[in-house]
């Protein structure tokens, strides 16, 4: 497919620096995404960036556990960026202590007139994006920005997800993959045709830019 920029680097902690560089560039809206490949790149942002009261913060998705939780990403943010800069704009968490239909109810009206101006999404060796399943019900939602969601892999937890449209209306949205063990669901992601079984190769930057930022193990069978 030709509507993907890709950037690909050596190795993960090159990968999330790349991806750390754009965060510090950024300004209004953001979309963070949790998991380990992300947590380092706002390790790195903090490093880079010391006052980011020009950023609103909301995430893609969220598991119903309290924000102090392992489990939270938005408890995975706080402590990797959150915590380590000097002044940081509003913060706009999922409520998933609230549960998944509530915390949805809420994250979807508060989301109702914004335009994410950044989403930084991961990509799961299913295939699957923010807490978008392949062949959940969710992948079809075109009204609602956010809508509770099934864990169909551990932990298994209700969630809330950010949909494809909300994901979508970004101007710029970039995806950090890293791992031999992505690379299949790379190929299915930005080579291969939208499916279903793949969400996340359905989810692009509408009237924008997409960008992946990859390692070399993810990016290995983009020429297959």
């Amino acid at each position: 497919m030709t509507d993907v920029e890709f950037r690909i680097e050596d190795d993960a902690e090159a990968a999330a620096d790349v991806c750390a560089r754009v965060l510090a560039d950024a300004a209004g809206d953001v979309a963070l995404t949790g998991g380990s490949t992300p947590e380092r790149a706002y390790e790195l942002a903090a490093e880079l960036r010391r006052d980011w009261s020009s950023v609103t913060f909301w995430w893609g998705d969220e598991r119903c556990v309290p924000p102090d939780h392992e489990w939270s990403n938005y408890g995975m943010a706080k402590r990797s960026l959150l915590d380590r800069v000097e002044r940081v704009g509003e913060v706009k968490r999922i409520e998933g202590e609230l549960g998944a239909d509530e915390a949805a109810e809420r994250y979807d009206r508060a989301l109702r007139g914004v335009t994410l101006d950044l989403v930084l999404l991961g990509l799961g060796s299913d295939g699957h994006a923010a807490s978008l399943f392949p062949h959940a019900s969710g992948l079809r939602e075109r009204e609602r920005l956010a809508i509770p969601a099934e864990a169909k892999l551990e932990p298994f937890v209700d969630r809330v997800t950010t949909t494809i449209p909300a994901l979508g209306a970004t101007p710029l949205l970039v995806w950090l993959v890293a791992g031999e063990g992505k690379a299949d669901a790379v190929r299915r992601a930005f080579v291969d045709p939208p499916d279903e079984a793949t969400p996340a190769s359905l989810i692009r930057s509408k009237n924008g830019r997409t960008v992946a930022i990859l390692d070399r193990g993810a990016a290995r069978l983009l020429g297959s």
